[in-house]
Order: C-alpha cells, then sequence, then structure tokens
C-alpha cells in the first residue's frame, strides 16, 4: 500500500494541503486498499492552525519519516512584504525550526520515500539547508530565495528530481499530487481523478533527462576583467581615489545583522592591497570567504553563503564612515537585513 502523509504547520496554506489531500483520497477510492493518506504534524496529533484566517484543521498522526511512500509538505500562508510575525517567511522560519527540518532530512536520506513539497514547501526545506544542489521549483515570488539556498531553481509547474517533487504556485498541489497517482499507481488512475475532478494537470513535468536545449553565452569582452570568485580585481582603470575607498574597509569588524528569523555576530575581516580587495565572515567557529567583492561608488558589495539561522547566499552592500559599518544583507523574497558595525583593529 502507498503511505501519504500531509505534513501540516502552525501557518500552513489550505489549499496547499487539502488540494492534494482530496487527490490523493480520490485516487484511493479508485485504487482500493492500494492508498492511505493522512493529516500529520512533526509534533503529533493536534489541531493547526492554518495561514487563512487562522481556521484549524484536526491533524490525526505524527509524522513517520521511516514510513515508506510520500510525505508532502505545504508552504505558507500570510503577509508577503515585510518581516512581521504574520509574513510567509517568518512562519517558514518558525516551522523550519521546528523537528520538521530534522525528520524531512531523514526521509530524503532513505530510497522508499518520496518527498513532495508545493508553492512555499520547497522553501522551508531549502531554508533548512535540505534541498542544496537539488532542482526544485517555488512559487515565482520565492525563486530567486530558493537559489540564495543553494537549491537549483526551476521555472516550471512541477519539478521531478527522483526522490524530490516540487511544485510551484499555489494551485500546483493539484498537478503535484495527479502527477505522484499517476507516476506512483498509473495513469488510468491519474486519469480516472482528473475526470472526477474536471481538472487537466498543468505544463510539461521538467526532468533532468533527455537532451539538453541549446543556449548561447556570451564571452566577456576585450576589456572586462575576469574576476576570482574569492576577490575582487582593482582594474587599471582604478584610480588612486578608488583605492583610497579600498582602505576605508580595511581592517577587522565586529558586525549584527538583524534578520526576520534572528539576529547574526559576524566577524568581518577586510583588506585591500596590491590592487586586490578581498575578506572573510567568520560565525562562530565558521570562516567564509567573500565571493566576488566589487567596490563602486564608496559601496563594498560581495555575496556570503551562511548556515545560522538558516541556509543562504545573501549579497552584501555596505558603507564605512570612520569606525562605523553600516549596509544591508538581502536574499531573494526575504526583506533586506540591517548590518551594523565598528571597526575593532
Amino acid at each position: 500500500m502507498l503511505t501519504v502523509q500531509i505534513v501540516l504547520f502552525d501557518g500552513f496554506d489550505l489549499l496547499d494541503a487539502i488540494s492534494p489531500y482530496e487527490v490523493f483520497c480520490a485516487a484511493a477510492r479508485y485504487a482500493e486498499h492500494e492508498l492511505s493518506v493522512e493529516l500529520v504534524t512533526a509534533e503529533g496529533p493536534r489541531a493547526v492552525a492554518s495561514g487563512v484566517n487562522g481556521l484549524r484543521i484536526e491533524a490525526s498522526g505524527r509524522l513517520n519519516p521511516e514510513c515508506a511512500g510520500i510525505i508532502l509538505v505545504p508552504g505558507a500562508s500570510g503577509e508577503v512584504d515585510g518581516d512581521g510575525p504574520d509574513s510567509i517567511p517568518v512562519i517558514l522560519g518558525r516551522a523550519m525550526n521546528t523537528e520538521l527540518t530534522g525528520m524531512i532530512g531523514q526521509a530524503l536520506d532513505r530510497q522508499d520515500i518520496v518527498v513532495a513539497t508545493v508553492c512555499g514547501g520547497s522553501l522551508l526545506l531549502s531554508m533548512g539547508g535540505l534541498l542544496e544542489g537539488r532542482s526544485a521549483v517555488t512559487h515565482h515570488l520565492g525563486m530567486d530565495l530558493l537559489g540564495a539556498t543553494g537549491a537549483v531553481p526551476i521555472k516550471a509547474r512541477v519539478v521531478d528530481d527522483g526522490s524530490l517533487v516540487t511544485g510551484g504556485g499555489v494551485t500546483s498541489g493539484l498537478d503535484v499530487a495527479l502527477y505522484l497517482v499517476e507516476r506512483e499507481l498509473g495513469p488510468r488512475i491519474a486519469h480516472a481523478v482528473e475526470q472526477l475532478f474536471e481538472y487537466e494537470r498543468r505544463g510539461t513535468v521538467w526532468k533532468a533527462i533527455g537532451l539538453e536545449p541549446s543556449t548561447q553565452k556570451s564571452l566577456p569582452g576585450d576589456n572586462e576583467p575576469i574576476v576570482s570568485p574569492n576577490h575582487g580585481v582593482l582594474t587599471s582603470a582604478a584610480s588612486g581615489h578608488q583605492l583610497t575607498q579600498a582602505s576605508m574597509f580595511e581592517g577587522d569588524w565586529d558586525t549584527i545583522i538583524a534578520t526576520p528569523v534572528g539576529k547574526m555576530e559576524v566577524r568581518l575581516s577586510i583588506s585591500a592591497r596590491n590592487d586586490i580587495i578581498e575578506g572573510t565572515a567568520t560565525q562562530g567557529d565558521e570562516t567564509i570567504q567573500f565571493r566576488s567583492p566589487v567596490l563602486q561608488n564608496g559601496k563594498l558589495a560581495w555575496s556570503l553563503p551562511i548556515t545560522k539561522p538558516m541556509r543562504l547566499n545573501l549579497k552584501f552592500e555596505v558603507t564605512a564612515d570612520g569606525d562605523v559599518m553600516t549596509g544591508t544583507a538581502k536574499a531573494g523574497m526575504l526583506p533586506a537585513s540591517k548590518l551594523t558595525g565598528t571597526r575593532v583593529s
């Protein structure tokens, strides 16, 4: 029997979860004794408040990450803008910091489990560091953030990455569930459900198989410097003024980055000499080099992968005024986080 566990968490999107639930229940009627579906949480049986006016749905069981079958994770429903407690990134961050992340990590390590997500469900997993290097899709507003977590964003309605199947957009729950019914139980059962619902699955399911489309890649121009991913080059066009600007950032800086899901203390170490500007960021016992630092108009910009409080690739932009540094750190749809710091050497 194919077991389907649909995971609920506080603030989940109703349509993300209920659409697949109805599809799987209909499939269970057509395929007698071949499929069972249950609403679960990471904590066990309880009433779960959705993000749609707090409507409560009763989950009957606890997620079992060792049970063969399908585990489906919905996204969140809340405010799109801002970083208040009811915003989608904060709701996903709260869910990520529960037992759910570890449980889904266990499931992804098994060969007999397919983990599926709808809409922002892939963001919940990727923010927890579970989708690094995996092809996936999410709501179109979150595609940049998905890429910033280390996943490979694919613009498709449904993406099949083997043990991971993801859907983009709220109504993609229908498409994800119908595709999984076809994949696991066959096209005749899926077709019967489509006829019952009077709904046909949208779009081509993307898989990393077959011929790859050819694309034209532009080459750097003769006058464009080739920049190392870990340091920026001050080219021959750089004036003494630009070199002076770079020296404003030299030294060690103790900084605090206020993200929507918590504050991070980070030590930045920056050097600018021999026409090269580079730096490192230390968080706890982890030190990471700046990626592609660029100095322009008195602002220093670079990107940096972090792992705490979630796994993200942040884009930084800072200015320095004496021994005070201010700026922002941003990842995809997340609101820009404020950075403040002081030079310590």
